[in-house]
């Protein structure tokens, strides 16, 4: 068996924390406009969630934005629908983008959720599928891991 060399050892290195952060879903590079903007009304949705498609869908038309008219200027709607494209999910995740552009329709939303009772959702503290920060105490983090879950009573 040959020794790894150094770049191999230098790329496994540079490459562990992605590997050891699959339950995180930040961006490589955070977006204040983003955080100031989007999450000043729910969580700042990791872009990962939504593949490019849903997001330009998303950002075109924010004066019907699920029921609420979050318009912004032109130009801010312009670097946020930007950042949004280009850190979309491309994995299995966001393969298709899910009905109306809703990360909670989405197939593996689904799956990832289909133990919990439909009740959990009409719960007080938790209100919504989408209020993904009730359960997932790392969420504002991007950090959606199964271990640290704690479902409000």
């Amino acid at each position: 068996m040959k020794k790894p060399t150094l770049a191999c050892l230098t790329l496994l290195l540079l490459c562990l924390p992605a590997w050891a952060d699959g339950d995180r879903l930040r961006p490589a590079t955070p977006n204040p406009s983003y955080q100031q903007e989007c999450g000043s009304c729910h969580l700042a949705y990791p872009p990962a969630l939504l593949p490019a498609a849903s997001w330009q869908r998303i950002t075109a038309d924010l004066g019907k934005h699920y029921g609420s008219d979050a318009t912004l200027d032109p130009a801010t709607t312009q670097a946020l629908a930007s950042w949004l494209q280009q850190n979309a999910g491309s994995g299995k995740r966001a393969r298709e983008a899910p009905p109306e552009d809703r990360i909670t329709r989405a197939a593996w939303f689904q799956r990832k959720h289909d133990e919990l009772p439909a009740g959990v959702w009409q719960r007080p503290a938790i209100k919504s599928p989408a209020n993904c920060a009730a359960c997932h105490t790392g969420a504002e983090q991007g950090d959606f891991s199964e271990h640290r879950v704690r479902v409000p009573r």
